[in-house]
């Protein structure tokens, strides 16, 4: 069920209302309707979780409808600047890298951030994540791999551009982690994936992302040196939207390394049931964990591969919180406008089943954005898997 109608209610605000509406205005009005305000309205509140992609009885895909929608209206209206500045977040991030100690004193001040926030279109109660002192690939190339690194294999691992510049802590945590379990990591010559673009709509900024990528990691990804990724939304575009985006050979291309990206829990999972890494690779750690996976995790592959990979330690005990979208749902959630909302939908399951685990238990949420979310609403700080497997190795 659409995370905003249970929130809201209302029937618009269901996949079955959105779709209805969609197809009647096109049946009607043809490719005019898609500059309608009033569609634009109804769309609005779509969170593009894709839960309708799989859960909905006739799958529709109204994550892909809206996009392609916001990219007809763009086209008769213009894009407005917020969007703009969302869809070039990774250039903002290349941008405040260089200054870390400015954006940080800008976005960590409160009063600052509150009117920073308003003059951007950002509800003011929400925090802005800071920069790294460093960007993940200065310390990446700097940094001395582990003694084990490569004596099980080698894995491209995909710095999406959340991690390289906010997340960069947990980007190291996975290098830690992969080269300790006995594999070598490369950093190939990659792109940034394009989501955040998509999310606005910007399909065709998108559709430059995932031929750039296709173009620099086709050749060199294999069946035996996969891509691994540790954001959902980031990693599983090259699986979902890259090859709907591309054409021809460039997207036969797309489908072959789509088959050979994978999220870090499933690499693991598949080397466990290949033989090629024992339990014993981790050492005894007890430890009751509250797993929220991310909406596109769940609606494209599901979160049997994150729990199988928390299992892999001897004493995790996992457990999924029944929850829906967070609510943060990448930029919708920082929006003024949609703030309340994003906070309703987090109360439904979410917020409630994070404030009453216990302290020694530990939340794990593999997006970035669930994670901010959750800390923002909660004050607790949800780990990635990648973290929570990297304090379990033996």
């Amino acid at each position: 069920m659409c995370p905003s109608y249970m929130a809201t209610r209302d029937e618009r605000d269901t996949t079955r209302g959105r779709a209805n509406m969609l197809r009647q205005l096109l049946t009607e009005r043809g490719r005019d309707a898609l500059g309608d305000p009033a569609l634009k309205e109804i769309l609005d509140l779509c969170l593009s979780c894709k839960g309708c992609k799989t859960e909905c009885p006739s799958n529709v895909d109204m994550a892909k409808l809206k996009a392609e929608f916001l990219q007809a209206h763009h086209e008769t209206h213009g894009t407005p600047l917020r969007s703009q500045a969302v869809a070039r977040f990774a250039l903002a991030g290349r941008i405040a890298s260089r200054i870390p100690w400015a954006w940080n004193l800008a976005f960590g001040t409160p009063t600052l951030r509150r009117a920073l926030n308003r003059l951007t279109g950002f509800h003011p109660q929400r925090t802005i994540p800071l920069m790294a002192a460093e960007p993940f690939h200065t310390w990446f190339r700097k940094h001395l791999p582990h003694r084990s690194a490569g004596q099980r294999g080698k894995v491209f691992l995909f710095a999406d551009e959340f991690s390289i510049y906010n997340d960069t802590a947990l980007a190291i945590s996975t290098v830690r982690l992969l080269e300790g379990l006995g594999y070598a990591v490369e950093i190939p010559r990659q792109h940034e994936s394009g989501r955040a673009a998509m999310s606005k709509g910007l399909l065709r900024q998108a559709r430059h992302c995932a031929a750039r990528n296709v173009a620099l990691l086709h050749p060199v990804v294999t069946d035996e040196i996969p891509l691994v990724g540790i954001e959902p939304s980031a990693l599983l575009s090259f699986r979902d939207e890259y090859p709907s985006l591309l054409r021809g050979t460039d997207r036969a291309k797309a489908l072959e390394l789509a088959s050979r990206t994978l999220l870090l829990e499933e690499f693991l999972v598949r080397e466990h049931e290949a033989g090629r890494l024992p339990r014993s690779v981790f050492r005894e750690s007890p430890r009751a964990i509250r797993l929220h996976g991310h909406c596109h995790q769940k609606a494209l592959i599901g979160l049997d591969p994150t729990v199988r990979a928390l299992s892999l330690v001897p004493g995790h005990s996992v457990r999924l919180i029944p929850s829906g979208c967070c609510g943060m749902a990448g930029s919708f959630g920082y929006e003024a406008e949609h703030y309340d909302l994003s906070q309703k939908i987090g109360e439904l399951v979410l917020f409630p089943a994070v404030r009453s685990t216990p302290q020694d238990e530990t939340v794990c949420a593999p997006g970035t954005s669930c994670r901010h979310q959750i800390h923002d609403a909660t004050g607790r700080r949800a780990l990635h898997p990648a973290e929570i497997l990297l304090e379990a190795l033996a």
